[in-house]
């Protein structure tokens, strides 16, 4: 569907940065860039403001929404318990963990924060790719773009993605023992440590900017 298309396109704008929190989209210009009528990229809009990506404003129109810290809290909260239940619906095949394996060694080869965001988010979508639940996965994919905003502007310590390194190593670790539980556990484990990094950025964030 012509909708879905555009939505892919705008996802993939807020993926790579080039929608920043606060601006407006244009309707009529993303329709022409496309070369589509203003229908479906309305319906596109609509459907991303419905998953919280982004924001409808009386006489402005749809923008990318300014951060705020029970949108963080909510954010990977859902995302953790999101991620639980299509891990509970995996299957884990060698060829699939074997992917795991190089994805994050990728990761780790990774020299600027951009890049090591954007690998650690495609782990997490290789980790539910066995996954047979499509509406899961897209809710998924839909919180995914938002906590991509976060983490542009609030992960930047090198600890810290030290410590998700060692955590995706270990849910690779429990998953080749075919121990699933544990790799799970270890998942949302990654989640929340990353909720409390990131309140502490924004909270540190805020107290500079007042």
């Amino acid at each position: 569907m012509i909708r879905n298309k555009v939505k892919r396109h705008l996802l993939k704008l807020i993926l790579q940065g080039d929608l920043q929190v606060g601006q407006t989209i244009n309707l009529a210009k993303t329709a022409r860039s496309l070369g589509v009528s203003v229908t479906p990229v309305r319906e596109a809009l609509s459907q991303l403001e419905q998953a919280r990506i982004l924001a409808s404003i009386p006489n402005r129109g749809f923008i990318v929404p300014k951060l705020s810290l029970q949108e963080i809290r909510d954010l990977y909260s859902a995302m953790a318990d999101l991620e639980l239940m299509a891990m509970e619906q995996s299957v884990y095949t060698a060829k699939l963990i074997q992917k795991l394996k190089e994805e994050q060694v990728l990761l780790q080869q990774s020299h600027t924060n951009g890049v090591r965001i954007q690998r650690r988010m495609q782990f997490h979508q290789l980790l539910i790719k066995g996954c047979s639940n499509q509406i899961l996965k897209q809710l998924i994919t839909d919180l995914q773009a938002r906590i991509l905003f976060y983490e542009r502007m609030l992960l930047t310590d090198a600890e810290m993605f030290e410590t998700t390194d060692n955590q995706n190593e270990g849910i690779i670790r429990a998953l080749e023992e075919d121990n699933l539980p544990t790799a799970i556990l270890i998942a949302k484990m990654n989640w929340m440590h990353l909720l409390e990094h990131m309140e502490k950025q924004l909270i540190r964030q805020t107290k500079v900017n007042f």
